[in-house]
């Protein structure tokens, strides 16, 4: 039971150190550039892709799990898995399947963004 436990908090205290890293890379960039939060996180997205492509994402995600999977970059990894997945099947398959692997995502985030906005009423913030 004792190493269980200590699985489970190793599991967190990895998921927390790759999760808070990419969030903490972004906030310095963010910081301390001029580059605005809109092209980070496109850039942390192409990025996802782009390491998922040359195979060093994956490992990332076996080790870290929802650290490296709930960033932007780890929407990236799910596009090109899910379209290099689909170009196992052919062509169609490989523009269809990142939409396949995100729907579920994507809907979430529509359903509870549709959610909040009928439960809370926005107002002006006040400066």
């Amino acid at each position: 039971m004792t190493g269980e436990i200590a699985d489970i908090i190793f599991m967190f205290l990895k998921a927390f150190a790759v999760g808070g890293g990419i969030c903490l890379t972004a906030q310095i960039i963010i910081n301390f550039t001029s580059v605005t939060a809109g092209k980070v996180l496109v850039g942390f997205l192409l990025a996802g892709v782009f390491l998922t492509a040359v195979g060093a994402y994956g490992p990332l995600v076996e080790w870290a799990g929802a650290g490296a999977t709930v960033p932007i970059s780890g929407f990236g990894y799910l596009l090109a898995k899910g379209a290099m997945q689909g170009a196992e099947k052919g062509l169609f398959y490989a523009l269809t399947g990142p939409l396949t692997a995100a729907s579920a995502g994507v809907t979430a985030a529509i359903v509870f963004s549709v959610a909040a906005s009928a439960l809370f009423k926005s107002r002006p913030k006040k400066n």
